[in-house]
């Protein structure tokens, strides 16, 4: 959340009292100080301190979903299970939200937190976070797929993706699976890739996200970030 609020939530004075806080360069954060009032921060996964003085307040919620097939990334829809009815009543806020999505028919990692300035950095292209799938075609994956996936594949409207890396597990005429990590999140974008290349994709499944990997947590799980997830995202705030 930003660090204004944070303070205000933590008892530190109105808005208008914790900016006069940062400006009079009180507040720290891992024991930089801070003039920024909009930075984003999470007592959970920094040191918060004004005056010296550790701050514990709000913090935020992460959590990483195995989303079945079938569930559509969303709050609320009107003809499909979502992301929400895997998770216990206890843990849904208002202020909770997947980030990203997943098509209604793919399986796999979702992460889904209330620190919404977080989430939005994680999307942005630029900040080129990894996405990791398995994947399942149709067809044969002959080694000039890495080639082709590497120099960034051209759709049919003409939008080009960035490189991408590919690792094949396996091959055959009826169905070949494969590895692929891409760093951006375009429309249908791991399916028309595959298309692009002359094959179906039959199933897909994300099974790393900003590298944090679903491990063995089963479909329709969820559990809430190890420590050494929790630092991997702190690197993102």
């Amino acid at each position: 959340m930003r660090l204004d609020y944070f303070l205000h939530l933590a008892g530190f004075g109105s808005r208008k009292q914790v900016k006069m806080l940062i400006k009079r360069r009180a507040v720290t954060i891992d024991d930089e100080i801070i003039m920024d009032e909009n930075r984003n921060c999470d007592c959970q996964l920094q040191k918060i301190a004004v005056f010296g003085e550790i701050i514990k307040g709000p913090s935020d919620d992460y959590f990483i979903l195995n989303k079945p097939k079938g569930v559509v990334t969303a709050k609320k829809d009107e003809k499909y299970l979502t992301v929400f009815d895997c998770l216990l009543k206890k843990d849904i806020t208002d202020q909770l939200y997947p980030v990203g999505r997943l098509d209604r028919d793919t399986e796999g990692l979702v992460l889904l937190t209330t620190n919404g300035p977080l989430g939005y950095k994680l999307l942005q292209p630029k900040n080129h976070v990894s996405k990791l799938y398995l994947v399942e075609v149709n067809g044969p994956l002959e080694s000039d797929i890495v080639a082709f996936f590497k120099n960034g594949v051209q759709f049919h409207d003409g939008t080009v993706c960035k490189p991408a890396i590919i690792s094949v597990i396996s091959s055959s005429k009826e169905k070949s699976i494969a590895k692929l990590s891409i760093s951006e999140g375009k429309f249908h974008q791991v399916k028309k890739m595959f298309l692009a290349y002359g094959v179906k994709v039959t199933k897909l499944k994300r099974i790393s996200f900003a590298g944090i990997s679903l491990g063995q947590l089963e479909s329709g799980q969820y559990r809430t970030l190890t420590s050494k997830e929790k630092e991997i995202i702190k690197s993102f705030l």
